[in-house]
Order: C-alpha cells, then sequence, then structure tokens
C-alpha cells in the first residue's frame, strides 16, 4: 500500500540547517523529531493489551533497535553522515507482533496501525514546528557563540 504526502517547509529548514554544522544540526533534527514523535508513541501504548505484561511500557520513540531488529532493518540513508532516523515502537519484546497482527491462537489487537492512520498528518504537522524550533534555538545559539569568540 502506498500513501503520498505533501510536506510543506522543508526546504525553509534545510536552508536554515546550512548555517550551523552537521553535528549541531543532527542534534537539533534529533530533539525536534523526538518531541514531535513522543505524543504518536503515547497513543500507540494506550491502545496496548495491559494483559500483555510491560508492552505497553516498551513504547518509546528511539534511535535504537534491537540486534534482532537491526537485522530487518532496511536503512535508507545509507552514507548520508548528516541525517538522522529515529523509530515509534514497541521495545523488543515478542508479543508485540503477536499482539499487533494476532497468530493462530489470538485474535489481532492492532496499535500502531491505528496509532498512525489516525495520527499520521498531526505528526507531520508537529514534525514541522518542533524541527523549526529547534534549528532556530540552535541557529541563535551557533551565531552567539560566533559572536562571542568575535569579540574576545
Amino acid at each position: 500500500m502506498s500513501v503520498t504526502m505533501k510536506l510543506e517547509g522543508f526546504a525553509e529548514l534545510e536552508k536554515e540547517l546550512e548555517k550551523i554544522s552537521n553535528s549541531a544540526g543532527k542534534g537539533a533534527l534529533r530533539r525536534g523529531a523526538r518531541k514531535a514523535a513522543q505524543p504518536m508513541a503515547d497513543d500507540m501504548a494506550s491502545r496496548a493489551s495491559r494483559d500483555q505484561g510491560d508492552l505497553a511500557d516498551s513504547f518509546a520513540v528511539s534511535t535504537q533497535l534491537s540486534p534482532r531488529q537491526r537485522r530487518a532493518h532496511r536503512k535508507t540513508t545509507q552514507d548520508d553522515k548528516a541525517s538522522v532516523e529515529l523509530f515509534i515502537g514497541a521495545g523488543p519484546l515478542p508479543q508485540a507482533h503477536l499482539e499487533e497482527f494476532g497468530s493462530i491462537h489470538n485474535a489481532p489487537h492492532p496499535m500502531v496501525r491505528p496509532a498512525w492512520d489516525g495520527g499520521r498528518e498531526a505528526l507531520l504537522n508537529r514534525l514541522k514546528s518542533e524541527l523549526w524550533a529547534e534549528i532556530q534555538k540552535t541557529v541563535r545559539r551557533a551565531e552567539a557563540r560566533a559572536a562571542k569568540r568575535a569579540r574576545g
């Protein structure tokens, strides 16, 4: 299934990112994306069955994957040193996919797909505003440091 989205305002964000170093830009992107994605992780957790142990508590926004998740992951930014990749979802619990998709013994109890379907537009809007705010703060800090070095 294919989804088409129109993103506006990201070209301006990229222009602002050019004003700062790659490492500062990555930090700003990571902070902004984490803030924007957390409500979706919370929505997923709220949909998780409470009788599945630690499943609801395992939902998070992270840059890390478990070893099994890393093996299955298809990285889309192979050589881009300035890219940031975050993941939203359940931790490496074996019951996560069984709860989402079901099995021959249990009916599915979806958490991730309904949260994505109901919240992707809001996520993209939050992402745009959070990234803008974080990049602006980072640019202001970089400009203040440069001015201080020039004075002193």
